[in-house]
C-alpha cells in the first residue's frame, strides 16, 4: 500500500526585501564632522594657493 503525501511549497521570497533591509536610511546632509573637515580642507587649499603665488617686487 502506497501513501502519498503532498507537500505544498512555500511561496518564493521577494529578493527586493533583503536588499532593502541592508540599506539604512539616513540624513541627506553632511554631518558636522564632515562639514568641519571640508572647511579645513578648503582653508588649507586657499592657504597653499596664497603661498605659491609669486610675490610682487
Amino acid at each position: 500500500m502506497k501513501i502519498q503525501f503532498t507537500v505544498t511549497t512555500r511561496k518564493p521570497r521577494n529578493p527586493m526585501v533583503a536588499a532593502a533591509k541592508f540599506r539604512s536610511a539616513g540624513s541627506h546632509q553632511a554631518t558636522r564632522a564632515a562639514m568641519r573637515q571640508g572647511n579645513n580642507q578648503s582653508l588649507r587649499r586657499e592657504l597653499d594657493q596664497l603661498e605659491r603665488r609669486p610675490k610682487p617686487t
